[in-house]
């Protein structure tokens, strides 16, 4: 094939695939668009320039001088800057979910990847974010949308909370369902970071009607199922609500608060340990032993 018969050959191959799916083979760009006509990424988050660094509209220099980590936290996923209760409130927060010993998976599996992985800090890291979803760390987010239904019902029929938080546990056990935010394998009486924080939000004036809503519901759940304690997911789940937080926020405080945590265990694993410590006893229950090419019947 000449060179022109493989550039026409291309071309085709190239034009087929804009008609078919919208974008340039070999770019990958939006079909038309080319690097000057493209559109920005827009962000409210940001401005970064030759000469300046903002964030929300808040110099960074300035901040850096003058603001806590938890302030820049507060202000990156709120808009605003915290007032000094905000701030009291989501630093205890950080603190009680930075970590709950090496056997929750987020620890346990970035120990076990810095067991066999000694090369690479942020592959243990990223492999103990990597267990943080529903199951573990995403009960808070689960329990603030929870919250948020049950006040917007309570408002829209003039109900009371009490009224809501019975509807919505009588429909978990309905349909067999857990309830987010609520009991511990380890707290199982009473998880104590709860009432901390919860004390903290009314010292500080921010206790609302997602704390009030939190406790309507541990009420109704101990009436209807049994005593079952909110855990620190449903304690922040409350105030984050009470915050003005999204749902999501939820998730994403504990990954945050967290990876403090999972980074020291990595540190330590590194430091202290030996590598590939870390064995499991092991019992095999699968098919006894068997000929090549035979098959049970």
């Amino acid at each position: 094939m000449s060179c022109a018969e493989r550039s026409i050959g291309s071309l085709q191959i190239t034009m087929a695939l804009r008609c078919r799916y919208g974008y340039n083979a070999v770019t990958r760009m939006p079909a038309g668009d080319n690097p000057s006509t493209m559109q920005p990424w827009q962000t409210a988050i940001v401005d970064a320039g030759p000469a300046h660094l903002r964030v929300r509209g808040y110099d960074a220099l300035e901040l850096m001088q003058h603001a806590t980590f938890t302030d820049m936290i507060f202000l990156l996923h709120h808009t605003r800057l915290p007032t000094d209760g905000e701030r009291r409130l989501i630093d205890a927060i950080l603190i009680g979910g930075a970590d709950h010993g090496p056997g929750a998976p987020s620890c346990a599996a970035a120990r076990l990847a810095a067991s066999g992985n000694r090369q690479s800090l942020s592959a243990a890291v990223a492999a103990g974010v990597l267990t943080i979803g529903d199951e573990h760390g995403g009960a808070g987010s689960a329990c603030m949308e929870l919250i948020a239904e049950g006040l917007e019902r309570s408002r829209e029929r003039g109900t009371s909370f009490a009224a809501e938080a019975a509807r919505i546990v009588d429909a978990a056990r309905a349909n067999n369902t857990r309830l987010p935010g609520f009991g511990h394998r380890v707290h199982s009486v009473i998880d104590p970071r709860v009432d901390v924080l919860f004390d903290l939000a009314r010292a500080n004036n921010l206790a609302g009607d997602g704390i009030a809503f939190a406790r309507a519901l541990e009420a109704a759940i101990a009436e209807r199922i049994k005593r079952i304690p909110l855990n620190i997911d449903g304690g922040l789940a409350a105030i984050l609500h009470d915050l003005g937080f999204p749902p999501m926020f939820g998730k994403l405080v504990l990954i945050i608060s967290r990876v403090a945590g999972i980074s020291a265990e990595v540190l330590e694993e590194y430091t202290r340990e030996k590598p590939m410590r870390i064995k499991f006893p092991v019992e095999y229950d699968g098919a006894p032993p068997r000929e090549n090419g035979s098959e049970e019947s």
